[in-house]
């Protein structure tokens, strides 16, 4: 029988482990986390929330009966967990996304004090997410509730969902490299410094922003046990629940408020005739309707339009687009009809999520996350080549890396798009030319399909990685 492997994500929780054996998700408890699983099992916001999907399902198991990792053997209980379909990361989600993920964890902390617990920490990475709804999975973070003891979240929320949401509702700066930069988040102090004067009249900002900045720069060198002090002077669970019901109304009042971007309006302004366009999509229908697939990726999305199609036939779809407010979009319409199947994200294919964290090895690069069996890329091609300078051959190899069957479509030079792209640079671009993609592709792949579209500058391959011994 294999070994299991340890998930590298949860080395900084002491009181459970998560691993994996043969495509299944265990936890295993020491005696004090089995017993907040016990005081948590018993409640009825944990029964409700895990029927109405928003806590992870989860089974104790008996320990013998389990295949542990070499150095983590002894272990009081083990869970079983549902398994989400893919793990996405809170750098990777839109704007609405990370909003909703915030809401969840107030909704469950309230629920959750309203029966004696708590939650231990606030993180997004706690939250990952089945199509557009959010599922809280980190169950062993429910603990039971102190008199006394204050909600240690609190910084963390600040750093990691309230301060990147505040950035761009209220400066319009981005809160994916920040995230992607600091898996700890944006601290008050950094936050603080982005803020104008002005922006200390904004909802939460002189209270959560300044006051906590100020708060960490005194206590910051202290050898005082403020968590101690807090408990001795008897911070009540009510205080607990006026913050976190004034977060939750803050949060929810956060919008961003961005009506344009490159590509947001690409679907409806190409420049596709009304031919070619009903063409591709025949061609892709065609390819998608051919089997079931387990895992599409959408590279290159912007709304979704290809995303919906691979979703009729495909168990999952990552859309993946770099244009924030184009998946911000998509996430809305996807999340308004409660989509089980499609996971947004915004990623850009040239500056992608690497493995980070310690040893590398905490968060993942996607393709560890989620290896696709069908790769969208459509009207992509020219941006990855001449916008961001990757090489052609070098593309086409990482695509035939993935092992998994592609749509592609070729933009000629003499569409307008690609006419727009090279009017400003120096044309070294000798690699982009059908007849070099087409020899490229074919010393990689092999040609199921080969359409070109009515307009001439639009050529749509369908292709299956070469089977290599």
């Amino acid at each position: 029988m294999s070994e299991a492997v340890l998930e590298t994500g949860s080395f900084r929780d002491r009181t459970a482990r998560v691993f994996y054996h043969e495509g299944q998700v265990f936890r295993g408890l020491t005696e004090s986390a089995l017993r907040h699983w016990q005081a948590l099992t018993s409640t009825r916001f944990y029964t409700q929330a895990v029927k109405n999907g928003s806590i992870v399902t989860s089974q104790q198991l008996d320990p013998s009966s389990v295949v542990f990792p070499n150095a983590h053997r002894q272990w009081a209980a083990v869970l079983q967990h549902e398994t989400i379909p893919v793990v996405s990361y809170p750098y990777e989600w839109p704007f609405g996304m990370l909003r909703d993920a915030a809401l969840l964890q107030l909704d469950l902390l309230l629920a959750a004090l309203g029966e004696g617990m708590t939650l231990k920490d606030a993180s997004p990475f706690n939250v990952q997410w089945k199509g557009a709804k959010p599922v809280f999975v980190d169950v062993a973070s429910f603990q039971t509730w102190a008199p006394g003891e204050s909600w240690v979240g609190y910084r963390q929320f600040c750093q990691m969902f309230l301060y990147p949401l505040m950035l761009l509702a209220y400066r319009g700066v981005p809160f994916h490299p920040w995230l992607r930069g600091s898996l700890e988040g944006i601290d008050a102090e950094t936050c603080l410094s982005l803020m104008t004067p002005r922006d200390y009249l904004r909802a939460g900002v002189l209270t959560h922003v300044y006051l906590q900045a100020r708060a960490q720069a005194a206590y910051k060198d202290t050898s005082r046990n403020i968590r101690a002090e807090l408990r001795a002077a008897g911070f009540g669970r009510d205080l607990i629940k006026a913050n976190a019901q004034r977060l939750r109304k803050l949060i929810d009042g956060l919008s961003w408020k961005q009506n344009q971007s490159t590509w947001s309006g690409y679907a409806s302004n190409c420049h596709y005739d009304p031919t070619d366009a009903a063409k591709k999509k025949d061609f892709v229908r065609d390819v998608v309707a051919a089997r079931t697939w387990n895992l599409v990726w959408d590279l290159g999305c912007n709304t979704g339009t290809f995303s919906r199609l691979a979703a009729e036939r495909a168990r999952y779809v990552i859309a993946l687009d770099a244009d924030h407010l184009a998946v911000e979009r998509f996430y809305q319409e996807l999340k308004r009809e409660g989509n089980p199947t499609i996971l947004p994200l915004v990623g850009n294919l040239a500056d992608p999520s690497p493995d980070l964290g310690w040893q590398h090895q905490e968060r993942k690069r996607l393709i560890a996350r989620g290896r696709p069996d069908l790769v969208l890329c459509l009207a992509l091609v020219h941006h990855l080549v001449i916008a961001a300078n990757i090489p052609m051959s070098e593309l086409l190899d990482w695509l035939a890396e993935l092992g998994a069957d592609l749509v592609i479509e070729f933009v000629t030079r003499e569409d307008p798009m690609v006419i727009t792209l090279l009017r400003n640079k120096d044309d070294q671009y000798a690699d982009y030319d059908l007849t070099v993609f087409d020899r490229e592709i074919r010393a990689r792949f092999v040609i199921a399909k080969r359409e070109q579209l009515a307009s001439g500058t639009r050529v749509m391959y369908h292709a299956r990685p070469i089977r290599r011994s």
